[in-house]
């Protein structure tokens, strides 16, 4: 059991009522206790968040790696951690202890693979994984190639109802690619594939799902293809849903200009009409939430030349900042930001957090949506600083983060 704290004089956004009102949250043993105004008891601990932004704490949906200051930097409480970890996370044993590797401060949810090794070819023991403490089923970081493969997945995880979250990148026409297919990668001379790879991979997922009626999430989209195949599959009634990073939404594939490894992701970035129809997709509801691909890389994998560097980007720092970009250019609400960041995900999970509600646990972040600093690389909490927005001044800080009633930050 933990003590009584109360925060003031903040402005409390619900992304589930879609408000943003000024009043006061008491905590008390871990949850909420009271919400709105009213009169602080007497002897509590108490923080005056003197007009600061208080949101529930950001659930961040694929991570590859437990990073936990960048996790309290960035207000995150809760994650979810890709399979792709050494070993796999294949096994409900490796599922267990995956999952206990954050508590009590950031919980992490591990994400079970979806095939031995992550090979692609024989399905893993879900039912005992999801036993274990598995919150859903991924494929990693590959695309499943063999159709039959990935309808038994989507059949089993139905059947156990579990979420599946599906890589994007047709493996055939993706295969030893950086880059995409296009103006910038030819003059680069870099491998390149077209970005007909996503849509053609979303459009046979999308199939099989609807085939098995499973739940099926696409973890990252970033092409103009793949977001008309899911707002069309969505317009039919079926349980499909995207996510996005912030390099995919405020990022082109100019920014790979100069060999610039920090650049180098997964999907790659794309074109600038892309990047154009992301911001729609977001506006229109067709992209869920917003993730950070948290994925830290050290020297040893991106100062090589571009096309053997690693992909990945350090993102858990600078999500919420990033992400405030969409609601300074009217984009989307704060209320909707904090929804793509926190509820959404919490929900799709099926896991707690993304509310303020009187009884739910007490996962928070205090923020400034205001207050100017400077996205630097070789300061960030993170164990690396691979970012490709080094030296980017940014607006939005997060100054508490809040985990069970317990300060992290």
């Amino acid at each position: 059991m933990t003590g009584s704290l109360a925060i003031r004089n903040a402005k409390l956004v619900d992304p589930i009522a879609g408000t943003v009102t000024e009043g006061n949250i008491l905590i008390r043993d871990r949850n909420i206790a009271m919400v709105g105004n009213f009169d602080i008891p007497a002897g509590i601990e108490t923080i005056d968040a003197r007009g600061a932004f208080l949101a529930p704490g950001l659930v961040d949906l694929g991570i590859f790696a437990i990073d936990m200051p960048a996790f309290t930097a960035g207000g995150i409480t809760r994650a979810a951690l890709m399979p792709d970890q050494s070993p796999p996370l294949d096994h409900a044993a490796l599922v267990q202890r995956a999952a206990q590797a954050g508590k009590p401060d950031v919980w992490i949810h591990p994400l079970a693979a979806a095939t031995k090794g992550l090979a692609g070819a024989e399905l893993a023991e879900i039912g005992l994984m999801k036993a274990g403490g598995a919150c859903a089923v991924a494929t990693g970081r590959s695309w499943i190639a063999d159709s039959g493969v990935m309808h038994r997945l989507l059949a089993y995880a139905h059947s156990l109802d579990l979420l599946v979250i599906a890589h994007a990148e047709d493996g055939g026409l993706a295969a030893g690619a950086v880059a995409t297919e296009g103006e910038i990668a030819t003059r680069m001379g870099l491998p390149a594939a077209p970005a007909i790879a996503e849509e053609m991979a979303v459009a046979r997922d999308i199939m099989l799902a609807k085939q098995s009626g499973a739940r099926i999430h696409f973890r990252q989209l970033s092409t103009a293809g793949a977001f008309d195949l899911v707002r069309d599959a969505k317009r039919r009634g079926l349980p499909v849903s995207c996510g996005i990073s912030p390099a995919h939404l405020l990022l082109s594939d100019l920014a790979v200009g100069g060999f610039r490894t920090f650049a180098r992701l997964s999907p790659p970035l794309r074109c600038e009409d892309d990047r154009k129809a992301a911001i729609a997709a977001i506006a229109d509801g067709t992209i869920d939430l917003i993730c950070s691909s948290h994925d830290p890389k050290g020297p040893e994998a991106k100062r090589l030349p571009f096309a053997d560097a690693e992909p990945g980007m350090s993102g858990a720092e600078t999500l919420l900042a990033l992400s405030l970009v969409l609601v300074r250019d009217n984009v989307i609400e704060l209320p909707r930001l904090m929804a793509l960041l926190s509820t959404t995900p919490a929900r799709l999970l099926g896991i707690a957090g993304g509310t303020l509600a009187v009884g739910a646990e007490a996962d928070l972040v205090l923020f400034d949506p205001d207050k100017p600093w400077r996205i630097d690389s070789d300061e960030m909490a993170s164990r690396a600083g691979n970012t490709p927005f080094d030296g980017l001044p940014v607006q939005g800080k997060v100054l508490r983060t809040i985990k069970g009633g317990i300060l992290l930050s």
